[in-house]
């Protein structure tokens, strides 16, 4: 487990529709291992590793949630609206920084909203400019920013921002790196815009036109105080999804998966969720249907500045991907 690799990935500017930074730093790490690479037209980077059997298309996505900037008022104060899903209760007092190192401080109208309903509508981000003018020198309309926050660990945990889904980019990286003997024909595929509708996995499925797909990505936690009653923990293994809103895994993917677990000795658990999706629920519905299925981290706090999940668990899902990937499908 290279922890500086997790940090460095972890804190690379790069929200839906801005992720060339994050795939140039994936290309650095991965050209050795890739028979091939290649950046499609819509900013998917596609990874081969060339075998024999069927077709598989792996997928994460690069890009995190941000924040765009709407409007610069007379006292430059900027309106923001959202790039991805947020919790205004969330946003309020947090630190966000812009592509060129600008940051700034979310805040709202007036403290008594806290106590309603608050609403985005109610926040703006100040970035201590006088006026209108001077803050349009830093930051106009149309610029994106993300949280600005520290990654650390604290034992078998890591914390950060981005986490969704940039530790999955790190188990698919170190997946390619392991993988010694393939049973498919893999194609592993950074993709673009998940965060506003999985965009990049669409057009990269439709070009790869797998046989098989597996996205990697966070799950949300549910061993926390007052938690709904669901199975995920954090420390529990590699997560093998069942279903989410997006898609209801194919149960060829979801008992291969638990097969290859339980004959590796790796610890994992099950997911069932009944909101989000990952980029499987655009790759099984590619064509005429991709059998497909989801390796998730389980992680709490997501979509905050400080998400949360164990090391061990990330362990888990690498080993894992790498012996689903040398193991054919009965």
């Amino acid at each position: 487990m290279d922890k500086n690799k997790i940090k460095e990935i972890c804190q690379i500017y790069g929200p839906s529709s801005a992720e060339g930074s994050v795939s140039s730093y994936i290309i650095n790490e991965i050209k050795d291992y890739a028979d091939d690479y290649e950046i499609d037209t819509l900013g998917n980077l596609i990874a081969h590793k060339k075998g024999n059997g069927p077709k598989m298309m792996l997928a994460a996505h690069m890009d995190q949630i941000g924040l765009m900037v709407n409007f610069v008022d007379d006292d430059g104060f900027l309106r923001f609206s959202t790039i991805g899903g947020f919790s205004p209760y969330v946003l309020f007092n947090q630190r966000v920084r812009f592509e060129n190192g600008v940051q700034g401080v979310i805040h709202c109208e007036r403290l008594q909203d806290m106590a309603k309903d608050l609403a985005i509508d109610k926040l703006y981000i100040d970035i201590g400019a006088k006026n209108k003018e001077e803050a349009e020198k830093l930051v106009r309309a149309g610029d994106i920013c993300v949280y600005s926050a520290e990654t650390y660990f604290n034992g078998d945990v890591v914390v950060s921002p981005a986490l969704d889904d940039r530790i999955g980019c790190y188990i698919q990286m170190e997946t390619l790196k392991q993988l010694k003997n393939p049973a498919y024909d893999t194609y592993f595929v950074f993709t673009v815009q998940e965060e506003v509708g999985l965009r990049g996995a669409k057009t990269s499925a439709y070009a790869v036109d797998p046989d098989y797909g597996i996205a990697y990505d966070v799950t949300l936690a549910y061993d926390t105080p007052n938690a709904l009653k669901f199975p995920m923990k954090m420390g529990e293994g590699a997560a093998i999804k069942i279903k989410d809103n997006s898609l209801i895994c194919h149960p060829t993917i979801v008992k291969h998966m638990e097969k290859v677990a339980k004959e590796n000795n790796i610890k994992h658990q099950f997911e069932i969720l009944t909101a989000g999706g990952t980029d499987s629920g655009a790759i099984h519905l590619t064509k005429s249907g991709v059998p497909s299925g989801v390796i998730s981290v389980v992680t709490r706090h997501i979509h905050s500045d400080s998400e949360m999940c164990s090391l061990e668990d990330i362990k888990a899902c690498i080993d894992l991907s790498v012996k689903v990937l040398e193991t054919p499908m009965n």
